[in-house]
């Protein structure tokens, strides 16, 4: 009797031939707090995350900083010890762009020149050339900034079409809402796959034109200019105009704690942009954010800015800016 033999393969469960998941691995190119948050809610939502930074210490940090936002969510938003370790294992920490090359999808997040206060385009168009040079041609590359055009950052690469511009929420981090910028040379294609990706880490999504500054930081720093001119006109006490934003407009957070998040010196910069990009005095920023920014208090990351902060807890006004 001869032996009958039958190729096996296509009944297994699984498949060498079988096709990639879209966003089976996420790069991150920047670990500041806008990137730490990206890693987050990728890894929370089952993704494997790689990001780079620029020495160990800041990979290091990266990790610490994302552990305790995870310690956090144990106690009050109900995430278990079991869940947080896995969450952890999905996230690689790189000083190399080479270990970016199996993933689908890289948002670039280098954080702003502190030292030259200018604008970065040219740090974020070589960060762009250094993932295209490893990633795959159909791999998306996006932009986490607020005020570089996208169509700017993708005119120095090959596959154009590739890029896009997202903004994820840096106050609020769990404010899920992204907004989201096509350029010139953005496919369709692209965009409807940035789509899911927000539909995957649980983010609504809005269209906005490519504009400096989009609509979110627009918004914020006309407000936060005010508030630093009732400031100066002693109009009333920063504590007050920062508690009268909460319990009367229900922000989870004042507007001077707001700007504390974000960093004095992100914003002194973004403002400058934004006020050499559109020529309207409403974005200059306002002397108080200037004697902040060249005494170095920076916010959060110094400890202090308008507030005095202790491990990232508000802790009482800054007496700097009550004199």
């Amino acid at each position: 009797m001869s032996e009958i033999r039958e190729p096996i393969e296509a009944f297994g469960l699984f498949s060498k031939d079988r096709k990639k998941s879209l966003f089976s691995i996420i790069g991150v190119v920047g670990a500041g707090k806008e990137g730490r948050n990206i890693i987050r809610l990728a890894a929370t939502a089952g993704l494997e995350v790689v990001f780079i930074e620029v020495n160990q210490d800041r990979i290091n940090y990266a990790y610490d900083r994302i552990s305790r936002g995870l310690d956090s969510r144990i106690e009050n938003w109900g995430l278990t010890p079991g869940e947080k370790k896995t969450i952890l294992g999905r996230i690689k920490g790189s000083l190399d762009y080479n270990d970016l090359k199996h993933c689908d999808f890289v948002i670039e997040c280098v954080r702003y020149d502190k030292e030259t206060g200018e604008r970065d385009t040219y740090l974020r168009q070589n960060a762009f050339k250094e993932i295209e040079n490893v990633v795959s041609p159909e791999a998306i590359i996006a932009t986490n900034s607020t005020t570089v055009i996208i169509s700017e950052l993708a005119s120095v690469l090959r596959y154009k079409e590739r890029c896009i511009s997202l903004h994820f929420p840096v106050a609020h981090p769990e404010a899920r809402l992204i907004e989201v910028v096509k350029g010139y040379y953005t496919s369709n294609e692209v965009y409807q796959k940035v789509m899911l990706f927000a539909k995957l880490i649980k983010c609504e999504t809005i269209d906005v034109s490519e504009s400096n500054g989009l609509v979110s930081m627009r918004l914020i720093v006309v407000l936060l200019n005010e508030a630093c001119q009732m400031l100066m006109e002693k109009t009333a006490r920063m504590e007050d105009i920062n508690r009268l934003m909460v319990v009367r407009y229900g922000m989870r957070i004042g507007i001077f704690q707001i700007a504390d998040t974000i960093g004095i010196e992100k914003l002194v910069c973004l403002m400058e942009d934004m006020f050499n990009e559109y020529g309207d005095i409403k974005y200059k920023p306002n002397p108080v954010l200037w004697r902040l920014y060249r005494t170095k208090q920076l916010g959060v990351p110094t400890g202090k800015g308008f507030f005095i902060y202790d491990d990232e807890e508000l802790v009482c006004p800054n007496p700097f800016l009550q004199n």
